[in-house]
């Protein structure tokens, strides 16, 4: 978007910056449609598209990823909101707050790490009912996950969320008055933090799939790149964040970086652990054959040939026996054979 660049203050002219919409709501009729549930909705559509494609890619069975998506979605969009609230607690039950309004999620307020905590947990609970191992299992939807989070951060732009400080730089994001903190009312454009982080996610990705496809990796070795090449983003987009947060300081730096640094490091030790003790990729990626559907058309025609069989020897009778008779030349019995 063009500006014009002002001829008095400060040399410093901002030429060009990135807009907001603004609104983020649409309606169709009664129906209100809103940017940041299809963000989010669409980020998780892809990351079933991408995992389903790498878990048949491994041993998997199509259709499987989008069966655990029942389990982990749910659980992810609950434990999102519940790191979201437990951390901004203030802007739900502080002073003149509505604590009802912990309940809208529409507004925006997902929390990354307790949707990826709940969400790997329903995970598991899904994949324990069809007998798949879990390492595998994470490895193949880890860099999906990337692609849904870098998609999903575009939910941040519609409720003008999720910025940095004020900078003059060409792709300065514009914020709204009524989305700015008190301190920076004068301020006109700040650094497009979910821009940075969507960026960050997608190049993330990418390398993934390259070190998976040239290193073969496995025993969760992925999922732990996923982590390590993640929370390296999230440490240096949070400290250009200029919105309040509950735990803010912490010795120093926000709740978000210390979440960060300590998942790395835990990230980081399993990479190095899994690639000595197990190194190479795992070839079995079940711990039970899936079960069988049965197919009512097979199984009509077995059955029919096993009745026929039935059938067809109850009407010959015996063949062989001291009691078989043969006949004569002329037609008449002999009487039974020795």
């Amino acid at each position: 978007m063009l500006t014009v660049p002002s001829l008095i203050g400060s040399p410093l002219v901002t030429l060009m910056s990135i807009p907001s919409p603004a609104d983020g709501v649409w309606n169709l009729g009664p129906v209100p449609i809103r940017g940041y549930a299809l963000s989010i909705i669409l980020g998780i559509v892809l990351a079933i598209w991408i995992g389903e494609r790498r878990w048949v890619a491994r041993g998997g069975i199509a259709g499987e990823v989008s069966d655990l998506a029942i389990w982990a979605v749910p659980f992810g969009l609950i434990g999102g909101r519940l790191y979201h609230v437990m951390t901004d607690w203030q802007l739900y039950f502080g002073e003149d707050r509505n604590p009802i309004t912990a309940l809208y999620v529409w507004r925006g307020g997902l929390g990354v790490w307790g949707a990826i905590a709940l969400g790997a947990f329903g995970l598991w609970l899904g994949a324990r009912t069809k007998g798949i191992k879990m390492l595998p299992l994470i490895d193949a939807l880890a860099p999906g996950v990337l692609v849904a989070q870098a998609v999903g951060r575009w939910g941040n732009w519609f409720n003008q969320e999720l910025y940095g400080r004020p900078t003059d730089l060409p792709w300065g994001l514009e914020i709204d008055v009524a989305h700015r903190p008190s301190q920076y009312l004068d301020q006109a454009t700040f650094h497009p933090a979910f821009l940075y982080e969507c960026l960050w996610n997608l190049a993330a990705f990418a390398l993934i799939i390259w070190l998976d496809r040239r290193f073969r990796l496995g025993h969760g070795r992925v999922a732990a790149l996923y982590v390590m090449l993640y929370t390296l983003g999230r440490g240096w987009i949070e400290n250009l964040r200029i919105d309040d947060v509950q735990m803010d300081d912490v010795m120093g730096l926000r709740l978000n970086v210390w979440t960060s640094i300590v998942l790395f490091v835990l990230a980081a030790a399993w990479f190095i652990w899994s690639a000595v003790r197990h190194p190479g990729r795992e070839e079995v990626v079940r711990t039970r054959e899936p079960e069988r559907e049965a197919d009512p058309e097979v199984e009509g025609v077995e059955a029919s040939d096993e009745a026929g069989e039935t059938d067809g020897a109850d009407e010959a009778g015996p063949t062989d026996g001291p009691d078989r008779v043969e006949p004569t030349q002329d037609g008449r019995p002999a009487g039974p054979t020795a």
